[in-house]
């Protein structure tokens, strides 16, 4: 059975020489010049048409039986004939050559006949950088993604070879950059943490590796949503987080802080490293180390824009600094983005409404209602402010209460225009209805429930005479 599969693969194989011989179709055989037949082909085209043919169509079968077949066996010398007398003759030569080589060093258990296997499968890998440095498709160079797939095969079946893993991986991910492959990624940064462990290289380097290869997933996260591309979204997701774990043990806020601190005091100019520091930092949620608010100041002073004023005016607030807060909030409000724009004019009141700057607190929030009239939040701002200036407002049991009134109106508006702040609106109606004047006091001054009211403060406001109850 075996002779006569063999004989007509043969015959196979001389058509196949024969209609390259007659058709320039076939790889354009027959335009090409004697020299580049040669070095196309080799010197001997026909015997290389012939083991292509051979190994190829035994790989089928091979491939058929899930790659079970004993048929491997008969793979390896048509393979290898064309690996060394035509290397430029097909690319599949090299695709189908890692997969041969994985096999085998997967299936062979003598130590030193494993380490020969896989250096053959990492000379696979650099002729064919060599012979096809470019994708066949899209014509531009492949030599880092060829070389990433050789950096993880390397880790994965030679973990002892650790360093030339890094060393290949670095080079892949500097010649892809962005279009790094996500698995490239995760033994890249893996490699890295072992160089560390060896004492090879810095351990400050596993934090910039980690910052280097997240930035990457997080450029092809956003590239990817913007396509429409779940399916990717989530691939990229997954790879982040198979680093973040990885990361996890390195990641602790005072390493961080230690590292990066060293680096900033050296290189306090450095808008890259700056913005380095408070992305990491922002990542792994060591926002509240003293470092973090400094190189956010240093590179506003730098590179200062709405966005780095509303980060450290945040910042600022948090630590209940608000003097120093208010003149980055209100730089902030100057983003041309809209939503980011409504956020400062809120944060922008409300720390004004902390320094007790009523009136200017109050013309912040309604610049954010200019822009987002149906966000009740503002109106709550508005209505706080009413309320704790009450006592101010008047100087006997009844205007010193109409301030109430005004509050509750705000808090009424709040709900009315946004379903979300029903609640927060309902317990202050319900804490600051009970301050309102007596029944017996609105008569006293001459008032009558129902009636309008103008409230004369700080503020002036139309409202409506309401009791306690």
């Amino acid at each position: 059975m075996k002779s006569k599969a063999l004989t007509k693969m043969l015959l196979s194989a001389l058509t196949i020489v024969f209609a390259l011989q007659l058709t320039a179709k076939a790889d354009g055989f027959n335009t090409l010049l004697p020299q580049e037949k040669t070095q196309k082909y080799g010197a001997d085209s026909v015997s290389c048409v012939i083991n292509i043919s051979l190994y190829r169509e035994f790989l089928k079968q091979w491939k058929a039986s899930d790659y079970n077949s004993p048929v491997i066996k008969d793979i390896i010398g048509p393979w290898r004939w064309v690996f060394q007398n035509c290397p430029l003759a097909s690319e599949n030569t090299y695709v189908d050559g890692v997969r041969i080589m994985q096999y085998r060093i997967e299936n062979e258990k003598d130590a030193v006949n494993k380490g020969k296997l896989i250096d053959t499968l990492m000379m696979v890998y650099d002729q064919r950088i060599q012979s096809f440095p470019n994708h066949f498709k899209t014509g531009k160079p492949q030599q880092g993604a060829i070389l990433g797939r050789k950096g993880v095969d390397l880790s994965t079946y030679d973990q002892e070879r650790y360093e030339d893993a890094y060393n290949i991986l670095k080079q892949s991910i500097e010649l892809d950059g962005d279009d790094s492959d996500g698995t490239v990624l995760i033994y890249y940064f893996r490699s890295v943490i072992k160089m560390a462990r060896k004492a090879k290289v810095d351990s400050s380097m596993i934090v910039d590796t980690y910052d280097q290869v997240i930035d990457i997933l997080d450029h092809n996260i956003t590239r990817m949503t913007k396509a429409g591309d779940t399916k990717w979204v989530e691939n990229y997701k997954n790879f982040k987080g198979n680093i973040d774990a990885t990361f996890e043990p390195f990641a602790s806020c005072p390493d961080l802080v230690r590292i990066y601190g060293n680096k900033m005091a050296k290189n306090p100019e450095d808008t890259e490293l700056l913005k380095k520091i408070t992305n990491l930092l922002d990542r792994r949620g060591c926002q509240d180390d003293a470092l973090y608010l400094k190189a956010s100041v240093q590179l506003h002073k730098l590179e200062p824009s709405p966005e780095s004023a509303y980060n450290i005016g945040r910042l600022l607030l948090k630590e209940e600094k608000y003097n120093e807060a208010l003149p980055y909030f209100e730089e902030a409000t100057k983003s041309e983005d809209s939503d980011k724009a409504h956020v400062a004019y809120k944060m922008f009141a409300e720390t004004l409404r902390a320094v007790r700057n009523y009136p200017k607190a109050r013309q912040m929030a309604l610049k954010a209602l200019e822009i987002k009239p149906n966000d009740g939040s503002p109106y709550l701002t508005i209505g706080d402010m009413y309320a704790a200036s009450a006592k101010d407002c008047g100087n006997n049991e009844f205007t010193s209460r109409v301030a109430y009134w005004a509050a509750v109106d705000k808090y009424n508006q709040a709900k009315r225009v946004d379903e979300s702040q029903t609640e927060a609106a309902n317990k202050r109606i319900a804490t600051y209805s009970v301050y309102f004047p007596s029944l017996e006091t609105i008569f006293f001054h001459g008032f009558e429930e129902g009636k309008s009211y103008t409230v004369e403060c700080w503020f002036r406001e139309e409202t409506i005479v309401r009791a306690s109850k």
